[in-house]
């Protein structure tokens, strides 16, 4: 055994303890609060195409409900500002801003687990032809939407591992 390997082995014994003793466990460890949420929550109607986009990335990550122990209700806003000009030509580069504010329920109680606010933001560049922005602008949409659902995602775990 040559030694770096003595090293690092005696340096994984050693941070064993710290593991140990932090109380990390994996959200999605059998019991954790990842899989207390999978296939439990109900998420809000979508009623715009972006909340389509939410709503699917959402449930990507959670599961569809069978039987639903939460409720999540949620607002999405988007906004646009120029990122890059080309001087004589407009912007060339945008930034899609978006938020979502969220709640998480119990049905049975109406018991608020938790809610938030949440912002992000994606980019996308305009081009000559009308339909690529169109289609640049869509995909930056869609991608902003699954930001915002994994960090609801992320959020609701945290609160449930509390």
């Amino acid at each position: 055994m040559s030694l770096s390997d003595r090293r690092n082995l005696l340096l994984s014994i050693a941070a064993l303890p710290l593991a140990a003793a932090c109380g990390f466990s994996p959200a999605y460890a059998p019991g954790g609060a990842g899989q207390a949420l999978r296939g439990q929550v109900r998420v809000a109607d979508p009623v715009q195409s972006r909340d389509f986009d939410f709503v699917v990335a959402l449930e990507d990550r959670l599961g569809r409900p069978a039987a639903p122990r939460f409720d999540l209700t949620y607002s999405l806003s988007t906004s646009e500002r120029g990122a890059a000009r080309i001087p004589g030509l407009g912007d060339s580069r945008i930034t899609l801003l978006g938020t979502v504010t969220y709640e998480l329920t119990e049905t049975t109680t109406g018991r608020v687990v938790t809610e938030g606010s949440l912002r992000n933001f994606t980019n996308y560049s305009t081009t000559d032809t009308q339909l690529a922005t169109l289609r640049a602008k869509e995909d930056a949409e869609a991608r902003l939407m699954r930001i915002l659902a994994d960090q609801v995602v992320a959020r609701l775990i945290a609160a449930l591992s509390e």
